[in-house]
């Protein structure tokens, strides 16, 4: 995730020109993240129609050399929130104000069982909002951490080849689909982060792998972590168990602390000798969240500087809980 609301607009097209194959542009004033933007620096000095964001050809080139069968197609609007519903400080501009500079990005936070009671109920509105997801998911269906470094809606939607960090657009679920949803609520002053991975329809049997697979990568890594457990040996299980499925574990996102902030201490990787600092200790909550690669663990960015994809276009699957670590441990968001 990008920590600021301003990029140069060299680096963006030097970004976008590297995972495209596009000429350099030398351009070098300030632009703000988006879609515009990035249509600025390949020197097209208007929003292009969904279909020229996948399709157009620059100096001969295409600018997105997708592998995997999914393409961009139009996002709606962002919806409003009303104004009685407590909102986080990046709800109106876009930019977080105390996560970028907070010690908590150094330091794990211990809870109080005031603040564990009040994540609890959090998370549990956060699977209820899942559930009800899961409920809508058929073939024909249209997927819908709002404004957070300005994304444009309130969960995240990852189909097939997308890794995460998907927009919900007007694509068509179909059958065959995987789809995974992010939610995040946002609660009396605290954050719930799960997600899970779903099938739309009849799905070939090796997604069914790939998913079942990453499910068990899941509790596994939740089945050690307790006070004293290094926070490296979370990826060690999770590695090991994907590598014995021929499988291969993202590298490029990891699980996180929560809390009163969306992101902070610890950073939780989910691969093999990862560098992970630090011990879980009780009282600490953070995620685990696995992405699990049908093909190499490399991704790609989409030009909407969100859209995670696999490097080769196979298919990627992922799960997600919210952690309380205690001697006697229970997973925040298991309860259904």
């Amino acid at each position: 995730m990008q920590s600021s609301s301003v990029w140069n607009l060299g680096m963006l097209a030097r970004i976008a020109f590297g995972n495209y194959g596009l000429k350099q542009s030398t351009s070098g004033f300030m632009v703000k993240i988006g879609l515009q933007e990035f249509w600025l620096a390949v020197g097209i000095l208007r929003m292009p129609s969904f279909l020229e964001y996948y399709d157009v050809e620059f100096n001969g080139q295409g600018l997105i050399k997708a592998l995997g069968s999914l393409r961009p197609y139009p996002i709606s609007k962002r919806r409003a929130i009303p104004a009685h519903i407590a909102q986080p400080d990046w709800a109106i501009d876009g930019i977080p104000k105390i996560e970028p500079n907070s010690d908590l990005q150094h330091v794990v936070e211990i809870k109080t069982p005031e603040q564990i009671e009040i994540m609890r109920e959090t998370c549990r509105i956060a699977r209820e909002v899942l559930d009800a997801a899961a409920r809508a998911i058929r073939p024909g269906g249209y997927p819908s951490p709002l404004n957070y470094h300005f994304f444009p809606k309130s969960c995240c939607t990852s189909v097939n080849e997308v890794i995460c960090h998907g927009i919900p657009d007007a694509r068509k679920l179909e059958d065959g689909d995987v789809v995974n949803v992010d939610v995040t609520v946002y609660y009396k002053g605290v954050h719930g982060d799960l997600n899970e991975t779903f099938f739309v329809g009849n799905v070939d049997e090796a997604s069914r792998r790939l998913v079942q697979c990453t499910y068990e990568c899941l509790e596994k890594a939740i089945a050690i972590v307790k006070p004293g457990v290094r926070f490296r040996e979370i990826g060690e299980v999770i590695n090991r168990y994907a590598s014995m499925s021929g499988l291969s574990v993202v590298k490029s996102y990891c699980g996180h602390g929560i809390g009163e902030l969306f992101h902070c201490a610890p950073n939780i990787p989910h691969y093999a000798r990862n560098k992970a600092v630090g011990v879980a200790k009780a009282g600490q909550t953070f995620t685990i969240e696995p992405m699990i690669n049908a093909g190499v663990w490399r991704d790609r960015m989409w030009p909407d500087g969100w859209t995670a994809v696999t490097a080769d276009g196979k298919r990627s699957a992922q799960f997600e809980h919210t952690l309380l670590a205690v001697y006697t441990y229970w997973p925040f968001t298991s309860i259904k």
